[in-house]
């Protein structure tokens, strides 16, 4: 008798989100996984050389076996750059906060 593991694969595309629950063979990886659960025909866009992976937020390799109850995500590409953003807005709140001290002083008077 194979044994069988419950584990779901999901993907948030730009204009779509899926999660698919699978029954997969004990000792499947994340690859077969992702395969299995056909989320690439239907995204042609996930390419598995390009995209990371990841089982419950944390980074994983598409070599890497599977546990009963795993959620296998697809990562898509950053549009901008974590760091990048985060210091613009850091500039533009020291800017909103200049332009406020200025015009609170200039009422003042």
């Amino acid at each position: 008798m194979t044994e069988y593991l419950k584990v779901s694969v999901a993907y948030v595309g730009p204009d779509d989100q899926m999660l698919r629950p699978l029954e997969v063979r004990i000792g499947t990886t994340v690859r077969e996984a992702i395969e299995q659960s056909a989320v690439i025909s239907r995204c042609p866009e996930i390419d598995l050389a390009v995209n990371q992976v990841g089982i419950f937020g944390k980074a994983a390799k598409l070599d890497q076996v599977l546990d009963d109850g795993d959620r296998v995500e697809i990562y898509r590409p950053l549009i901008a750059d974590p760091k990048e953003a985060r210091k613009r807005r850091a500039a533009e709140g020291k800017a909103m906060r200049k332009g406020g001290a200025e015009a609170d002083q200039s009422a003042e008077s």
